[in-house]
Protein backbone atom coordinates (compact mmCIF):
# COMPACT_ATOMS: atom_id res chain seq x y z
CA UNK A 1 0.00 0.00 0.00
CA UNK A 2 1.53 3.36 -1.05
CA UNK A 3 1.71 6.44 1.18
CA UNK A 4 -1.33 8.05 -0.43
CA UNK A 5 -3.47 4.96 0.03
CA UNK A 6 -2.32 4.65 3.66
CA UNK A 7 -3.22 8.29 4.31
CA UNK A 8 -6.65 7.86 2.71
CA UNK A 9 -7.31 4.71 4.75
CA UNK A 10 -6.38 6.45 8.00
CA UNK A 11 -8.46 9.50 7.08
CA UNK A 12 -11.52 7.31 6.50
CA UNK A 13 -10.95 5.68 9.89
CA UNK A 14 -10.90 9.12 11.54
CA UNK A 15 -14.10 10.09 9.74
CA UNK A 16 -15.88 7.00 11.03
CA UNK A 17 -14.60 7.67 14.55
CA UNK A 18 -15.78 11.28 14.52
CA UNK A 19 -19.25 10.22 13.38
CA UNK A 20 -19.35 7.61 16.16
CA UNK A 21 -18.17 10.20 18.69
CA UNK A 22 -21.06 12.51 17.86
CA UNK A 23 -23.55 9.64 17.94
CA UNK A 24 -22.42 8.10 21.22
CA UNK A 25 -21.74 11.24 23.26
CA UNK A 26 -24.70 13.16 21.83
CA UNK A 27 -22.58 16.31 21.86
CA UNK A 28 -23.71 18.47 18.93
CA UNK A 29 -20.27 18.89 17.36
CA UNK A 30 -17.35 16.51 16.95
CA UNK A 31 -14.14 16.74 14.95
CA UNK A 32 -10.69 15.23 14.85
CA UNK A 33 -7.56 14.38 12.94
CA UNK A 34 -4.18 12.72 12.98
CA UNK A 35 -0.72 14.16 13.52
CA UNK A 36 1.49 15.01 10.57
CA UNK A 37 4.79 16.83 10.87
CA UNK A 38 4.33 17.94 14.47
CA UNK A 39 0.72 19.10 14.15
CA UNK A 40 -2.79 17.65 14.27
CA UNK A 41 -4.60 18.18 10.98
CA UNK A 42 -8.37 18.17 11.48
CA UNK A 43 -9.77 16.07 8.64
CA UNK A 44 -13.32 15.32 9.76
CA UNK A 45 -16.05 17.52 11.28
CA UNK A 46 -19.61 16.55 12.21
CA UNK A 47 -22.35 18.95 13.31
CA UNK A 48 -20.62 22.31 12.70
CA UNK A 49 -22.79 25.35 12.06
CA UNK A 50 -20.02 27.32 10.34
CA UNK A 51 -16.92 26.55 8.29
CA UNK A 52 -14.52 28.10 10.81
CA UNK A 53 -12.99 24.73 11.75
CA UNK A 54 -12.28 23.70 8.15
CA UNK A 55 -8.58 23.12 7.62
CA UNK A 56 -7.73 23.60 11.31
CA UNK A 57 -4.14 22.60 12.09
CA UNK A 58 -3.26 22.34 15.80
CA UNK A 59 0.37 22.41 16.82
CA UNK A 60 1.49 19.90 19.43
CA UNK A 61 1.31 21.41 22.98
CA UNK A 62 -0.84 24.33 21.75
CA UNK A 63 -4.52 24.77 22.50
CA UNK A 64 -6.68 22.18 24.20
CA UNK A 65 -6.08 19.43 21.65
CA UNK A 66 -2.36 20.06 21.39
CA UNK A 67 -2.05 19.78 25.14
CA UNK A 68 -4.07 16.55 25.22
CA UNK A 69 -1.85 15.20 22.45
CA UNK A 70 1.41 16.12 24.20
CA UNK A 71 0.29 14.96 27.66
CA UNK A 72 -1.35 11.78 26.32
CA UNK A 73 -4.44 12.37 28.43
CA UNK A 74 -7.87 13.94 27.88
CA UNK A 75 -8.34 17.65 28.50
CA UNK A 76 -11.54 19.59 29.20
CA UNK A 77 -12.38 23.27 28.85
CA UNK A 78 -15.77 23.72 30.46
CA UNK A 79 -15.76 27.39 29.46
CA UNK A 80 -13.34 27.53 26.56
CA UNK A 81 -13.32 31.34 26.25
CA UNK A 82 -12.13 31.93 29.82
CA UNK A 83 -10.01 28.80 30.37
CA UNK A 84 -6.60 29.60 31.86
CA UNK A 85 -5.18 26.10 31.54
CA UNK A 86 -4.60 26.25 27.77
CA UNK A 87 -3.10 28.53 25.19
CA UNK A 88 -5.68 30.33 23.08
CA UNK A 89 -3.96 30.07 19.70
CA UNK A 90 -7.13 28.78 18.04
CA UNK A 91 -9.77 31.05 19.58
CA UNK A 92 -10.59 32.47 16.17
CA UNK A 93 -11.69 29.11 14.81
CA UNK A 94 -13.21 27.61 17.98
CA UNK A 95 -15.09 30.68 19.18
CA UNK A 96 -16.27 31.55 15.68
CA UNK A 97 -18.04 28.18 15.71
CA UNK A 98 -19.61 29.26 19.01
CA UNK A 99 -18.13 26.41 21.03
CA UNK A 100 -18.32 26.89 24.80
CA UNK A 101 -17.42 23.46 26.19
CA UNK A 102 -14.73 21.44 24.45
CA UNK A 103 -13.43 17.98 25.33
CA UNK A 104 -10.28 16.59 23.67
CA UNK A 105 -9.21 12.94 23.79
CA UNK A 106 -5.84 11.79 22.41
CA UNK A 107 -5.65 8.71 20.18
CA UNK A 108 -2.85 6.55 21.58
CA UNK A 109 -1.33 3.82 19.43
CA UNK A 110 1.22 1.61 21.18
CA UNK A 111 1.88 4.33 23.72
CA UNK A 112 2.36 7.22 21.31
CA UNK A 113 -0.08 9.94 20.36
CA UNK A 114 -1.36 9.65 16.80
CA UNK A 115 -4.16 12.18 16.83
CA UNK A 116 -6.95 13.88 18.75
CA UNK A 117 -10.74 13.57 18.81
CA UNK A 118 -12.85 16.49 20.02
CA UNK A 119 -16.46 16.82 21.05
CA UNK A 120 -18.12 20.03 22.17
CA UNK A 121 -21.25 22.06 22.68
CA UNK A 122 -22.33 25.64 22.09
CA UNK A 123 -23.35 26.06 25.71
CA UNK A 124 -21.58 25.00 28.88
CA UNK A 125 -22.16 21.28 29.45
CA UNK A 126 -20.76 18.94 32.03
CA UNK A 127 -18.59 16.05 30.88
CA UNK A 128 -19.25 13.13 33.21
CA UNK A 129 -19.12 9.40 32.55
CA UNK A 130 -22.02 9.65 30.11
CA UNK A 131 -19.76 11.57 27.72
CA UNK A 132 -16.27 10.56 28.81
CA UNK A 133 -16.67 6.78 28.66
CA UNK A 134 -18.02 6.59 25.10
CA UNK A 135 -15.43 9.17 23.98
CA UNK A 136 -12.65 7.02 25.43
CA UNK A 137 -14.15 3.94 23.76
CA UNK A 138 -14.24 5.60 20.33
CA UNK A 139 -10.63 6.78 20.70
CA UNK A 140 -9.60 3.26 21.73
CA UNK A 141 -11.36 1.71 18.74
CA UNK A 142 -9.69 4.17 16.36
CA UNK A 143 -6.33 3.46 17.97
CA UNK A 144 -6.85 -0.28 17.47
CA UNK A 145 -7.77 0.19 13.82
CA UNK A 146 -4.68 2.34 13.23
CA UNK A 147 -2.48 -0.14 15.08
CA UNK A 148 -3.78 -3.05 13.01
CA UNK A 149 -3.21 -1.07 9.82
CA UNK A 150 0.35 -0.25 10.83
CA UNK A 151 1.11 -3.87 11.69
CA UNK A 152 -0.33 -5.23 8.47
CA UNK A 153 1.57 -2.66 6.38
CA UNK A 154 4.78 -3.38 8.28
CA UNK A 155 4.52 -7.10 7.73
CA UNK A 156 3.55 -6.78 4.06
CA UNK A 157 6.52 -4.46 3.51
CA UNK A 158 8.94 -7.03 4.94
CA UNK A 159 7.65 -9.93 2.89
CA UNK A 160 10.21 -11.11 0.30
CA UNK A 161 9.02 -11.45 -3.30
CA UNK A 162 7.92 -14.92 -4.40
CA UNK A 163 10.54 -17.13 -6.05
CA UNK A 164 8.35 -17.68 -9.11
CA UNK A 165 5.08 -16.36 -10.43
CA UNK A 166 3.38 -19.69 -9.70
CA UNK A 167 4.48 -20.45 -6.15
CA UNK A 168 5.04 -18.46 -3.00
CA UNK A 169 8.54 -18.64 -1.56
CA UNK A 170 8.72 -20.52 1.77
CA UNK A 171 10.01 -17.45 3.62
CA UNK A 172 7.15 -15.34 2.31
CA UNK A 173 4.61 -18.03 3.16
CA UNK A 174 5.94 -18.27 6.72
CA UNK A 175 5.80 -14.48 7.09
CA UNK A 176 2.24 -14.51 5.77
CA UNK A 177 1.23 -17.13 8.31
CA UNK A 178 2.83 -15.18 11.15
CA UNK A 179 1.04 -12.04 9.96
CA UNK A 180 -2.27 -13.87 9.88
CA UNK A 181 -1.81 -15.17 13.43
CA UNK A 182 -0.77 -11.73 14.67
CA UNK A 183 -3.79 -10.15 13.00
CA UNK A 184 -6.07 -12.72 14.63
CA UNK A 185 -4.50 -11.92 18.00
CA UNK A 186 -5.07 -8.19 17.54
CA UNK A 187 -8.61 -8.71 16.24
CA UNK A 188 -9.50 -10.69 19.35
CA UNK A 189 -9.17 -7.44 21.38
CA UNK A 190 -11.54 -5.48 19.14
CA UNK A 191 -15.12 -5.06 20.35
CA UNK A 192 -16.42 -2.79 17.60
CA UNK A 193 -18.48 -4.91 15.17
CA UNK A 194 -17.72 -2.83 12.09
CA UNK A 195 -13.98 -2.93 12.73
CA UNK A 196 -14.08 -6.69 13.29
CA UNK A 197 -15.91 -7.17 9.99
CA UNK A 198 -13.21 -5.21 8.16
CA UNK A 199 -10.51 -7.25 9.89
CA UNK A 200 -12.27 -10.48 8.90
CA UNK A 201 -12.24 -9.43 5.24
CA UNK A 202 -8.53 -8.62 5.49
CA UNK A 203 -7.85 -12.02 7.09
CA UNK A 204 -9.69 -13.74 4.25
CA UNK A 205 -7.54 -11.88 1.73
CA UNK A 206 -4.37 -12.94 3.54
CA UNK A 207 -5.54 -16.56 3.67
CA UNK A 208 -6.30 -16.49 -0.05
CA UNK A 209 -2.78 -15.28 -0.95
CA UNK A 210 -1.19 -18.67 -0.28
CA UNK A 211 -4.08 -20.83 -1.45
CA UNK A 212 -2.93 -23.46 -3.94
CA UNK A 213 -4.00 -23.12 -7.55
CA UNK A 214 -7.39 -24.61 -8.31
CA UNK A 215 -10.59 -24.72 -6.28
CA UNK A 216 -10.44 -24.90 -2.49
CA UNK A 217 -11.14 -28.23 -0.85
CA UNK A 218 -14.80 -28.85 -0.22
CA UNK A 219 -15.21 -28.63 3.55
CA UNK A 220 -18.42 -27.37 5.09
CA UNK A 221 -16.63 -26.04 8.17
CA UNK A 222 -17.40 -22.95 10.24
CA UNK A 223 -14.84 -22.32 12.94
CA UNK A 224 -15.65 -19.89 15.72
CA UNK A 225 -13.41 -16.80 16.03
CA UNK A 226 -11.59 -18.30 19.03
CA UNK A 227 -11.15 -21.69 17.34
CA UNK A 228 -9.56 -19.87 14.40
CA UNK A 229 -7.37 -17.78 16.75
CA UNK A 230 -6.05 -20.91 18.45
CA UNK A 231 -5.58 -22.86 15.22
CA UNK A 232 -3.69 -19.95 13.63
CA UNK A 233 -1.24 -19.99 16.54
CA UNK A 234 -0.97 -23.78 16.42
CA UNK A 235 -0.11 -23.50 12.73
CA UNK A 236 3.07 -21.67 13.76
CA UNK A 237 4.07 -24.55 16.05
CA UNK A 238 3.07 -22.85 19.30
CA UNK A 239 2.37 -25.04 22.31
CA UNK A 240 -0.87 -24.84 24.27
CA UNK A 241 0.92 -22.82 26.96
CA UNK A 242 2.34 -20.40 24.39
CA UNK A 243 -1.07 -19.99 22.73
CA UNK A 244 -2.67 -19.35 26.11
CA UNK A 245 -0.15 -16.61 26.88
CA UNK A 246 -0.55 -15.01 23.45
CA UNK A 247 -4.36 -14.95 23.54
CA UNK A 248 -4.75 -14.38 27.30
CA UNK A 249 -6.62 -17.67 27.78
CA UNK A 250 -6.33 -20.57 30.18
CA UNK A 251 -4.33 -23.51 28.86
CA UNK A 252 -7.33 -25.79 29.37
CA UNK A 253 -9.46 -23.40 27.32
CA UNK A 254 -6.92 -23.50 24.50
CA UNK A 255 -7.04 -27.31 24.53
CA UNK A 256 -10.82 -27.22 24.38
CA UNK A 257 -10.84 -24.87 21.38
CA UNK A 258 -8.27 -27.00 19.59
CA UNK A 259 -10.27 -30.17 20.16
CA UNK A 260 -13.41 -28.46 18.89
CA UNK A 261 -11.64 -27.25 15.75
CA UNK A 262 -10.15 -30.69 15.16
CA UNK A 263 -13.60 -32.24 15.51
CA UNK A 264 -15.15 -29.86 12.99
CA UNK A 265 -12.31 -30.52 10.56
CA UNK A 266 -12.47 -34.29 11.20
CA UNK A 267 -8.77 -34.32 12.04
CA UNK A 268 -7.10 -36.57 14.60
CA UNK A 269 -4.18 -34.19 15.31
CA UNK A 270 -3.61 -30.45 15.36
CA UNK A 271 -1.23 -30.79 12.41
CA UNK A 272 -3.87 -32.55 10.36
CA UNK A 273 -6.39 -29.88 11.36
CA UNK A 274 -4.01 -27.13 10.20
CA UNK A 275 -3.42 -28.95 6.89
CA UNK A 276 -7.16 -29.32 6.25
CA UNK A 277 -7.83 -25.71 7.20
CA UNK A 278 -5.19 -24.60 4.69
CA UNK A 279 -6.65 -26.74 1.92
CA UNK A 280 -10.06 -25.24 2.67
CA UNK A 281 -8.62 -21.71 2.49
CA UNK A 282 -9.40 -21.02 6.16
CA UNK A 283 -5.71 -20.56 7.05
CA UNK A 284 -2.85 -19.31 4.87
Amino acid sequence: MDARAEHDSDTRAVSRAVSELARRTRFPIAFGGLAQGGAIHVSSIVGARTRSLDGLVVQETRGLGGRAFAEKRPRLALDYRTSRSITHDYDGQVLSEGIATLFAVPVLVSGRSRGVLYCGSWGQAGVGDVVARPAFAVAEELATELRVGEEVRRRLATMPPPATSDAMAPAMQEELRESFAELRSIASTVTDTAVRERLTKLEQRLAALSRPAGPAAEFDVRLSPRELDVLACAALGATNAEIAAELNLREGTVKSYLQSAMGKLEASTRHAAVAKARRAGILP
